[in-house]
C-alpha cells in the first residue's frame, strides 16, 4: 500500500549522500521532496507540514557521526518522527475479562469482517472465548455474514432477525454471551455511507446500554483524507478508544495511517492485511515506520515464521539440504510452510532492502503451478525424480493443467539446485564458503548487497 511513499522518500534522501554536514541549504530540496511525498500519499497537509518542520529542526546543524553518512542520519531522524506520527509503543486492548468491544464505522469499511478477525485473533493470542453480537439491522445479509464468521472462528453468535431495536439486541446479546460463558463480547454495529444524526444517536444509545470497555473505529485506508475526517467525527461523538485500519493490502496511498493518530490523538491498534480471517495484526508504529522507509520488518517476519513453521520439520529439511539429500517431496513441504506465512509479496515487504521488489499475481501463479505439478506426482516420483519419463510426464502435465515442457522445466531447475547443494557440501563448497566469509569481513555482509 505504501510502496509509492517508500519510493519517493528513498529518492528524496538519496541526494544527501556524501554531504559532510547537514545544513539548511542541502536539506531544503530533500525536505521539499519529503513533504511532497507525504502529501501525494494523502497525508493531511497540517501533519505533513509539522512533520517536515520537526525533521528540519533536528537535522540542521548536526555534525555527521563518523560511523554513519548524512543520509543514514536523516533516515534515523525521519524514522523516529514517523514512529511519533504513528503513535509510539504498541497499544493493546484493555487487559480484562470479560471484555466488551463495540465496532463502529462507515458502511463498507469492513466492520463485520474485522469483528470476526478480532474474535479469532484474541481467541488465539490471548485465550479469550468470544461472542459476536449482530447489531446491524439495516444492511442486507449483515447478520448472515457475522453468523458465518462466528462458525469459521468457532465462537458464540447472537442475532435476532425479527428485532429492529438495536438497544434490545445489544442487551439480549450480552445475556446470551453470559449464558455461553463468553468473556469477549464484540458488538458489530451498523454503518452509513456518511455520518448522520441517526447513526450517531443509535451508537450512543447502544454504548449507554452495553457499556463497552473499548470502542474501535474501523476505517478504510483507501479513503485517504476522508478517513481522517471520519475518525475525528466518530471520536467527538462516542470517544473512540482505538482504530482498526482495513485494506492495507490494497493499492491505497496510505496517508490516512500517517494522519489519524495526530489528528484524533487516538492510537491505531490493529490492521487488516488481507481478506482471510487470520490476516489481521497488531499495529506496531516502529515496524510500520521501518516498512515505509524500505527497511523491512524482520521482527514481524520472525514472529510469523515462529507461528506458522514447524520447527522440527524445518530442522529436518535443513539437515537434508546440508547433506544434499533434498528431493521434490521435501521441496513441496518447504513451499507449503512458506505459504502458511502469507503471500510472497507480504513476505518480501518485511525483508530489509526488498520493499521495491515487485511480487505480483504472476509470481503467485507460478508458485501455485509448481505446487500443482509436484502434487500430481506420486510420492515415489517425488522422492526419485529420475523415474519421470514419457507417459509419466504426460500424466503429470495433464493432472496439473500444464504442458509437458513446463514439467521438464521444473525438473531441470530442481536438478540444478541439487547439483548446487552437492557442490556446497563438497570440498570446493567449503572453500567457497571460507572465501565468502573472508570477503564479508567484520561487517558480516555480502559485498554489494545492502543488509545481507
Amino acid at each position: 500500500m505504501l510502496e509509492n511513499l517508500t519510493d519517493k522518500l528513498g529518492s528524496a534522501l538519496r541526494n544527501l549522500r556524501g554531504v559532510g554536514k547537514l545544513t539548511e541549504e542541502n536539506m531544503e530540496d530533500a525536505l521539499k521532496e519529503v513533504r511532497q511525498a507525504l502529501l501525494s500519499a494523502d497525508v493531511h497537509f497540517k501533519v505533513a507540514r509539522e512533520f517536515v518542520t520537526n525533521v528540519k529542526e533536528q537535522c540542521v546543524g548536526q555534525e555527521v557521526l563518523k560511523s554513519v553518512t548524512p543520509g543514514q542520519q536523516v533516515i534515523k531522524i525521519i524514522h523516529d518522527e514517523l514512529v511519533k506520527l504513528l503513535g509510539e509503543g504498541t497499544t493493546e486492548l484493555e487487559d480484562k475479562k470479560p471484555l466488551r468491544v463495540m465496532m463502529v464505522g462507515l458502511h463498507g469499511s469492513g466492520k463485520t469482517t474485522s469483528s470476526g478477525k478480532l474474535a479469532q485473533y484474541l481467541a488465539k493470542k490471548r485465550d479469550y472465548r468470544p461472542a459476536l453480537i449482530a447489531c446491524d439491522v439495516y444492511r442486507p445479509a449483515a447478520i448472515d455474514q457475522l453468523e458465518m464468521l462466528s462458525k469459521t472462528v468457532g465462537c458464540t453468535f447472537y442475532g435476532d432477525r425479527a428485532e429492529k431495536d438495536v438497544v434490545k439486541i445489544g442487551k439480549h446479546g450480552l445475556e446470551a454471551a453470559k449464558d455461553a460463558d463468553a468473556n469477549l463480547i464484540i458488538f458489530d454495529t451498523a454503518g452509513r455511507l456518511q455520518i448522520d444524526g441517526d447513526l450517531i444517536e443509535e451508537i450512543k444509545q447502544l454504548k449507554d446500554a452495553v457499556q463497552p470497555d473499548e470502542i474501535l473505529l474501523v476505517a478504510d485506508s483507501a479513503l485517504g483524507q476522508e478517513a481522517v475526517n471520519v475518525a475525528k467525527h466518530f471520536h467527538e461523538a462516542v470517544n473512540i478508544t482505538g482504530i482498526v485500519l482495513t485494506k492495507l493490502d490494497g493499492d491505497a496511498r496510505g496517508g490516512a495511517a500517517l494522519s489519524m493518530k495526530t489528528i484524533t490523538n487516538v492510537p491505531i491498534k490493529f490492521m487488516g492485511i488481507g481478506e482471510k480471517v487470520d490476516e489481521f495484526e497488531v499495529f506496531h508504529p516502529d515496524r510500520m515506520a521501518s516498512r515505509i522507509l524500505g527497511m523491512g520488518d524482520v521482527v514481524s517476519l520472525v514472529e510469523k515464521a515462529q507461528e506458522t513453521i514447524d520447527e522440527k520439520e524445518a530442522e529436518r529439511l535443513a539437515e537434508k539440504m546440508r547433506k544434499a539429500d533434498f528431493n521434490l517431496e521435501d521441496f513441496l513441504k518447504q513451499m507449503q510452510q512458506v505459504k502458511k506465512m502469507g503471500s510472497l509479496g507480504s513476505i518480501m515487504g518485511m525483508m530489509p532492502g526488498m520493499s521495491g521488489v515487485e511480487i505480483g499475481d504472476e509470481e503467485e501463479k507460478k508458485m501455485a503451478r509448481t505446487e500443482a505439478i509436484i502434487l500430481s506426482m506420486t510420492v515415489q516420483e517425488r522422492r526419485t525424480p529420475r523415474l519421470l519419463r514419457g507417459s509419466r510426464l504426460k500424466r503429470i502435465a495433464d493432472g496439473s493443467g500444464v504442458q509437458v515442457r513446463d514439467v521438464n522445466a521444473l525438473l531441470k531447475q530442481f536438478g540444478q539446485m541439487q547439483k548446487m547443494m552437492k557442490m556446497m557440501n563438497g570440498g570446493k563448497g567449503r572453500k567457497m564458503m571460507k572465501a565468502m566469509k573472508a570477503q564479508m569481513g567484520d561487517g558480516g555482509g555480502m559485498p554489494g548487497l545492502p543488509g545481507m
